[in-house]
């Protein structure tokens, strides 16, 4: 049945009374706090979403209810030995990993002493997606012995409890499926997870086995005493280490209910504590913080949330707004270095905090003042940096800020710029490589946990200015979960574990590093990080210094270099190469081109540049031309280091064509490939004078005049092989072609004008003066902006080009312009939110994120150029809103294009707009597989293949002909010569080679014009065999005879009328015959 809403009457009294002071107080708070009420909106929204229904919660009750009965009715059974499994029946499995296997003392088991809620749920702090209820269970004091604190005897004795308890609710119908984990990846703290018979997902129920109360002394515990000896670990007499790892993981069995009574104290006093907490689980959970081990999770964030009210750097009477921007400030501060405790008055045997910075990497002490609450962090979990970016852009007004900080999943592989991943089987020669025995003894024989600290340090040092942030992966909570049936999992069961690093740009790809003088102390530790590599040289300046200096001549080959110095390194921590898969630049092949040495188009773009700047000072030079040359500005995108393939320079080989006498020009001779494409480089220059006439016939022959004189200076002063043309003239010179366009700035402005009969002046928009417009105003302006852009972040050109290289063979790149998909990825430095600006392939994986995610509906995307827009957002955003049915599907706004998104004004419509995020959210997502899981067959490339059964017919081109044939994602094995030679070419003179002459786009020019109102035509504008054709349903409608429309048309006739219907066959044909030559064959692909 439907509700029907009634607006409610409301009295004339009620409508206009006063508010009230609650609601006075909200009104101030969204005014002072909040850039903009609807951030305080959005965050209310968030909470609301992820609190526990009510419903919910009488589920939880009702099934904490169910378990608790179930564990009062437990049977005793009779003593044994620890080591003795034989009262256990056969399916049950014991989660621990028993090494040594025999430890001393007696084992029976009996119902709990007590059964209480713990952590976040009766403290209400519960959060979704993942519902987890602690449950701690009470093992009854004469099931333990005071000594079993020594040699994992306590450990045991409660796995082996959790062991009894499952096997008691095996034959239980009230139980859906149990599970072991570990309590965050602790091996010595194993739980037992419980779910209901029906709805399993919706929560679940985490059962903690712990001593009684006050059971054992917590002096035992202190980081520096030892609890596992020797001699019973390795069967050898020696010292006694310190085991600090393992004393704070039993020890924290003692404490939960005292955590839960001191939270519960400061969250009655706080009433947004909840809230806060909430939001701050949020920001770690999108963060990829909250799970793992070393993870910092919820019980940690709401202590957090505790320490900063306790020593009053946020009050009781905050908003949850105002405590997250409080503790996300606090956490950008460093706790390895000065740790925080929340022990008011300890005892005397309670450590100090010296004493635990000796023993562990992050200090955060509990109320009582002996545990270590941060034990198993290290100093690289990478929270301080996370909160510090977040506080940089959360009062930047033109950020979203809330979409950036809680709404935004930050995986590691879209953070780092590159990432590389470790098998955990070395590990364990690694600890006997750097000598850890004792570490190991102390993490009770888990290798990673032991290694992972000591290999951090040496990245840390090797790597040392390259890098701002080296970050490893938390293994994650999920996947360490086995079956009650089966045996706790081995160590190198775990996922590889994974190292992400994020580059100081300027740095991370230098190929020298500089160390000490050969003569200073620190020379001899140089030697022995950097082994054979190390070598004294001498500098410009004279000084003598240790260097080692790396592989790499091309820009990508030198951003690489951080693989070469970890790979160096790990061989210290006995890890070969091959145990380490490097994903830094594997998307980086589609764009390499270069033999020798592989390019990604950084050298060749400079090239041209270089060429370009030099023809340009050329051109102001010259003299003998009627008005001066006021400006040179460059259009193409080679200018602007984005285009995919740059052009290089090229030496013509003679014998391949014939010679054409009269404009000195080459012809390719008959049964030739087709001969190698050469792009013009567009420039264009403007020169003002009154003298220009105001006729658009007249202005064109100046300017074709223009072109002959400028072109007869050029090739008598600097020898350059110049063609003229009434539009352009063409510039031969380093072996590369320069397509010069004269323009007149009111050229546009007298295309707009017109004569009416009645001897009027009329002002007509058309769209040639907006083409012109756009070809000597706009895109010279977008190039030069750009190309600052990319002095500043040197990867923005290589983004631009993977960018443009997925959208080509994914055949989109007709919808999305180059234009426009430069904007694109230059939104992704200028706004790079909540992320820092990227490297190549994490530029390219976020690329794909924003064409997939960003709301194009509701949001008009807003470049920043130049930093010129400060508080036109608003402007922005209410002009989109109101005008938002005229306007693009795709709306970019920039500085100088506030309204009307020029850009993308003619493509995308909107079917081929969601088609492009559809394919971007599956590239992505099949993508960060392949980089991130080792086991998959690894080929990037799948992401850059077109699925073709979506279209209709299918022409496929003769690959003799394609000019562009070897920049295709997987070129043929078969190369064909296109008339050019190796080596360099001459800088001037020779004959112009054929210029822009690219059969597959003419091609496809020519389908459009026949087939335009019938088809859309797909292609890859590099180096594509196929051009992928769609019919368009409207066009197969019929329509009533007409003989001024038979055209590619048959017709039908039923009854008395006869319709006209498209001829599918014979416009196939038709491809056939047009394509004589080019086309190798048709298919249909559907009836």
């Amino acid at each position: 049945e439907e509700v029907v809403y009634h607006p409610v009457k409301l009295s004339r009294n009620d409508l206009y009374r006063p508010p009230t002071a609650e609601e006075l107080n909200q009104l101030k708070e969204a005014e002072s706090l909040f850039h903009c009420s609807l951030l305080k909106m959005q965050m209310g929204e968030l909470l609301k979403e992820v609190a526990l229904s009510e419903r919910r919660k009488q589920q939880i009750d009702s099934f904490i209810q169910t378990v608790t009965k179930l564990f009062q009715t437990v049977p005793d059974s009779p003593e044994v030995e620890v080591s003795d499994l034989s009262w256990l029946s056969g399916t049950v499995k014991v989660p621990f990993l028993l090494l040594p296997k025999i430890t001393k003392g007696k084992f029976h088991m009996a119902p709990p002493a007590s059964i209480d809620l713990i952590g976040s749920y009766p403290l209400g702090t519960c959060t979704k997606p993942h519902v987890m209820v602690d449950l701690a269970v009470t093992i009854p004091a004469d099931v333990l012995h005071p000594k079993d604190v020594v040699n994992q005897r306590y450990p045991r004795k409660r796995a082996l409890y959790l062991a009894g308890l499952a096997q008691y609710l095996t034959s239980s119908s009230d139980i859906g499926t149990m599970r072991y984990s570990c309590l965050h990846g602790n091996r010595l703290r194993p739980v037992l997870l419980l779910t209901p018979p029906k709805n399993s997902s919706s929560f679940t129920v985490r059962v903690h086995a712990c001593p009684p109360p006050g059971f054992f002394k917590p002096s035992r515990f202190h980081p520096q005493r030892n609890n596992i000896r020797t001699e019973w670990y390795t069967g050898l007499q020696s010292s006694e280490p310190p085991t600090p790892h393992y004393n704070s993981s039993v020890l924290g069995d003692l404490l939960p209910r005292a955590h839960l009574q001191f939270l519960s104290a400061i969250s009655s006093q706080c009433s947004a504590f909840a809230d806060g907490v909430a939001l701050l689980k949020v920001w770690l959970r999108q963060r990829e913080l909250n799970q793992g081990t070393g993870c910092f999770n919820g019980f940690l964030a709401s202590m957090l949330m505790a320490y900063l009210l306790t020593t009053h750097r946020i009050s009781n009477t905050m908003t949850a707004y105002q405590l997250l921007r409080n503790s996300l400030n606090f956490l950008s501060t460093d706790l390895t270095v000065n740790g925080i405790s929340l022990a008011r008055d300890a005892d005397s045997t309670a450590p100090t905090l010296a004493e635990f910075h000796s023993a562990f990497q992050v200090v955060f002490v509990d109320p009582s003042g002996h545990l270590n609450m941060c034990a198993d962090m290290t100093a690289c979990t990478y929270m301080q940096h996370e909160a510090s970016v977040s506080m940089q852009f959360w009062d930047n007004p033109t950020v979203d800020g809330f979409h950036s900080l809680l709404m935004t999943p930050k995986p590691m592989i879209r953070t780092s710029d590159h990432v590389f991943l470790c098998e955990l089987v070395k590990l364990q020669s690694s600890c006997k490589k750097l000598n850890l025995l004792s570490e190991l003894m102390d993490h009770s024989g888990n290798y990673i946990h032991t290694a992972l600290p000591f290999i951090l340090s040496l990245l840390q040092q090797g790597l040392d200015q390259r890098i701002q942030l080296l970050t490893h992966s938390l293994s994650p909570d999920p996947e360490s979960q086995w079956s009650v049936e089966s045996e706790a999992p081995k160590y190198k069961a775990q996922p590889p574990l994974s190292f992400g690093l994020l580059f100081r740009p300027e740095l991370a790809a230098s190929v020298l590093e500089r160390g000490p003088p050969a003569d200073s102390p620190k020379a001899a530790e140089f030697r022995q990080l950097w082994g054979l590599r190390s070598e004294l040289r001498r500098f410009q300046d004279g000084a003598i210094t240790e260097a080692v200096l790396w592989d790499g001549e091309s820009m990508c080959q030198k951003r690489l270099v951080p693989k070469q110095i970890i790979t160096h390194l790990l061989q210290h921590a006995d890890i070969p190469e091959s145990c380490v898969r490097y994903v830094g630049a594997m998307v980086d092949d589609v764009i390499k081109s270069g033999s020798e040495v592989p390019s990604t188009g950084e050298e060749k773009s400079l090239a041209v540049v270089q060429s370009y700047d030099d023809l340009s000072r050329k051109l102001w030079r010259l003299e003998g031309l009627p008005l001066s040359i006021t400006a040179v500005q460059g259009a193409h995108p080679a200018l602007r280091y984005t285009q995919v393939f740059p052009p290089k320079p090229l030496k013509m080989d003679y014998s391949f064509f014939d010679k054409e006498k009269t404009c000195r020009s080459l012809v390719p001779k008959e049964g030739k490939p087709c001969p190698a494409y050469i792009t013009p480089i567009t420039i264009c220059h403007m020169e003002g004078s009154g003298k220009w006439p105001n006729d658009r016939l007249a202005i064109r022959h100046i300017r074709a005049a223009f072109h002959i004189q400028l072109g007869e200076l050029l090739r008598k002063h600097h020898k350059y092989t110049c063609r003229p043309c009434p539009t352009h003239l063409d510039v031969w010179k380093d072996g590369l072609v320069f397509r010069i366009q004269v323009a007149y700035h009111r050229e546009p402005q007298v295309l707009r004008e017109s004569v009416n009969p009645e001897g009027l002046l009329v002002v007509r928009d058309n769209e040639e003066a907006q083409a012109l417009e756009m070809a000597t105003i706009h895109k010279p302006l977008l190039t030069s902006t750009l190309h600052r852009l990319q002095q500043q972040h040197p990867c923005f050109g290589a983004v631009c080009r993977l960018a443009k290289r997925w959208l080509g063979a994914q055949l989109f790149s007709d919808d999305i312009t180059e234009d426009s998909a430069d904007l694109l990825v230059a939104s992704l430095f200028l706004q790079p939110a909540p992320f820092t600006p990227p490297s190549p392939q994490v530029g390219f994986l976020r690329f794909l994120h924003l064409l997939s995610s960003f709301d194009w509906k509701n949001n008009p995307l807003v470049v920043n150029l130049n930093n010129q827009l400060i508080a036109d957002y608003t402007e922005i955003k209410n002009g989109f809103m109101a005008s938002r049915e005229s306007l693009p599907v795709m709306f970019i706004a920039t500085p100088k294009d506030k309204k009307l998104s020029m850009w993308t004004r003619r493509a995308p419509n909107v079917q081929m707009l969601q088609r492009v995020m559809m394919v971007a959210a599956e590239s992505l997502k099949v993508l960060e597989q392949q980089l991130m899981d080792g086991n998959q067959i690894q080929d990037v490339k799948v992401v850059m293949r077109p699925p073709l059964e979506v279209y209709d017919a299918v022409i496929h081109l003769n690959p003799k002909q394609v000019p562009l044939l070897s920049q295709a994602v997987d070129p043929p094995s078969v190369t064909f010569s296109r008339g050019v030679m190796t080596g360099s070419a001459a800088q001037s003179g020779g004959s112009l080679p054929v210029i822009d002459y690219n059969p597959v786009s003419l091609y496809l020019a020519e389908l459009r014009e026949a087939f335009g109102d019938l088809a859309l035509f797909f292609c890859d504008p590099y180096g594509g065999t196929v051009i992928a054709v769609l019919w368009k349903p409207k066009a197969f409608s019929p329509v009533p005879f007409k003989t001024s429309q038979v055209s590619a048309r048959s017709v039908k006739v039923t009854g008395d009328e006869a319709n006209t219907v498209p001829n599918v066959e014979a416009i196939l044909e038709d491809f056939q015959i047009m394509g004589k030559g080019l086309v190798k064959s048709v298919e249909a692909r559907t009836e």
